[in-house]
């Protein structure tokens, strides 16, 4: 199994505003990164199943539509919810370690899971679960936020495979 995390981070590594808010990602001169070859669709068509957190499932139900039509989305919650009427079908809660999650999702025959969600990218890395990140380092300082990961945790070697930089 396959557990991955693309994400957006500030440089000073946040992932969003204290308040969630992430704003600062859809400013006009960073829609195209796939000058310096960060490609989401190239990267989602390999996705078997997105997995979040409450928190981020919260935040895209603001937005005006749903990105994930063709790809299984699995919410991490101990809270009893319920996917809006529009998203009936499409929304699994589930609650459960990493482990629990990644286990139950491989005996599905499920091989890539997208990690997505401050707490949960954080929980994953802690169980050692995660094989790959892809980070896009924004340029800006927010100065304050949700840190991508956090101050808790335990040291883990990464191998660099590439890094891309815009011209």
């Amino acid at each position: 199994m396959k557990c991955s995390v693309y994400i957006a981070t500030s440089a000073d590594g946040f992932i969003a505003t204290p308040d969630g808010g992430i704003d600062w990602l859809l400013r006009s001169e960073y829609e195209d990164a796939g000058k310096i070859g960060l490609v989401y669709n190239e990267f989602i068509s390999t996705v078997d199943v997105i997995v979040m957190g409450r928190h981020s499932f919260e935040k895209i139900l603001t937005f005006n539509e749903w990105y994930y039509e063709d790809t299984e989305v699995i919410v991490l919650t101990t809270q009893d919810l319920k996917e809006p009427e529009s998203l009936t079908g499409k929304v699994i809660f589930k609650s459960g370690t990493p482990q629990e999650i990644v286990m139950e999702l491989a005996k599905e025959g499920k091989k890539h899971l997208y990690i997505d969600g401050g707490i949960t990218i954080q929980k994953f890395l802690k169980a050692n679960l995660i094989n790959e990140l892809t980070i896009t380092v924004i340029p800006i300082i927010l100065g304050s936020g949700i840190p991508l990961f956090g101050n808790e945790g335990t040291e883990q070697p990464l191998e660099l495979i590439e890094v891309f930089t815009s011209t």
